[in-house]
């Protein structure tokens, strides 16, 4: 065979190669990944239910010990937690053995230490199931149900990044007041029958206290992340200025998501990919007050954005402040996972999951049925948010494949 004959045979061979590899192989990886990812909603779905049972069989291990060895860079918890039970019992029930302002915040929150040495944050119940929070997105107290409607909703869309929540009545004179800092202690009142407290925050007043009905208050508990875990805290690179008539550059800059890709941690890495599946998360739950963010410190851009502080969510399930998806139309990109997960949730499906996963909280009924409402209507403007970018750019550049093998050892 003449040179030239093989030089033509050897590029007809390429070309075929190629074709296999785009075509074929490529597509065969993306159909194994997409089945993936269908076995882990069912998975999620067979899971729903978490029943609050103190049991943890075959282990020795504390229910502290065994939720601090589920975190690692990219998770909070892993996908199979059969004892989430057991952690999310004693998290209501265990004995409180100190009590003291939150930490640094704006908004009214305790620390407690439970038996057995785990902080937990306690946030009190400011609202009514069916109050609705009128005026800015961000406004009002926080919601103490909206961080266990949110803490489900991450276990519903896999992301696995929101610290571990669950409702919990307290009894403000025997079990807070006996164990209670000074500092926490000073700002307790009697309001009518009702023992109340402000604590110590931005804006804490003692013109504003949080109430118990009698003595017994309402709240949610969130599990304090290992401390062997260190949070470095990021400021949102489409956080709100807060000011009036001051607009961020991404309220006015549509070209403002190319300017983020140059920057570090967003140039490389899955920073850029969780704050867009951030921003779905908080526009499902109507929150438009994260304005910063933590990550674990030191990761480089390789650890997750932790979905944290969650509370200034479902205050009006009427107002759908589509400017929080603005990094998802900005960049129009989004992980193929997160695509299939909120295809497989559409037709009243995430609404049915979170009502059933909420089911078994003790401050059940957590949310209004207006809120679960929203959360399916949001889900549309979402998928149709993404179809808009598909349209525009193609799938092959919106749909991105980022997949991370976790390992809890």
């Amino acid at each position: 065979m003449k040179l030239k004959q093989r030089v033509v045979l050897l590029a007809i061979l390429l070309v075929i190669f190629i074709f296999t590899k785009v075509f074929l192989i490529d597509n065969l990886d993306t159909s194994a990944a997409n089945r993936e990812d269908q076995r882990a909603f069912h998975r999620m779905m067979a899971s729903l239910h978490v029943e609050l049972d103190p049991r943890l069989d075959h282990t020795l291990q504390s229910p502290w010990e065994i939720a601090a060895q589920w975190v690692v860079p990219r998770e909070v918890y892993p996908e199979e937690t059969p004892e989430l039970g057991a952690v999310m019992h004693a998290m209501t029930t265990k004995k409180i053995i100190k009590a003291d302002v939150g930490y640094k915040g704006t908004q009214l929150k305790a620390l407690l230490i439970l038996e057995g040495g785990q902080k937990v944050v306690f946030k009190p119940k400011r609202y009514a199931r069916d109050y609705v929070v009128e005026g800015e997105p961000y406004a009002g107290y926080d919601r103490h149900n909206a961080e266990v409607a949110a803490f489900h909703l991450d276990r519903i869309l896999g992301f696995r990044r929101a610290p571990l929540v669950v409702g919990r009545f307290v009894n403000l004179r025997t079990e807070i007041k006996p164990v209670a800092t000074e500092q926490l202690l000073g700002t307790f009142m009697t309001v009518g029958n009702n023992t109340c407290f402000y604590g110590k925050c931005y804006y804490c007043r003692e013109t504003e206290p949080a109430c118990a009905d009698g003595d017994i208050m309402e709240g949610s508990v969130t599990l304090w992340l290992p401390d062997v875990w260190p949070l470095q805290k990021h400021r949102h690179p489409w956080g709100r200025t807060y000011r009036e008539g001051k607009l961020a550059r991404w309220e006015y800059d549509e070209s403002y998501c190319d300017a983020v890709k140059k920057t570090s941690p967003y140039d490389s890495g899955p920073r850029l990919l969780d704050i867009i599946d951030t921003a779905i998360f908080d526009y499902l739950i109507g929150n438009a007050d994260r304005h910063h963010y933590e990550s674990f410190q030191d990761d480089e851009g390789a650890s997750m954005l932790i979905l944290l502080d969650n509370a200034k969510s479902f205050g009006n399930p009427a107002l759908d402040e589509r400017s929080i998806l603005a990094p998802l139309y900005q960049c129009c990109i989004i992980r193929v996972s997160t695509w299939n997960r909120l295809n497989y949730l559409k037709n009243g499906v995430l609404k049915s999951a979170l009502k059933t996963a909420m089911s078994h909280d003790p401050i059940s009924p957590v949310l209004s049925d207006p809120h679960l409402d929203a959360l399916d209507q949001r889900l549309l403007s979402i998928l149709a948010t993404v179809k808009q970018c598909t349209d525009q750019f193609g799938p092959e550049v919106v749909l991105v494949e980022d997949r991370m093998t976790l390992s809890h050892l």
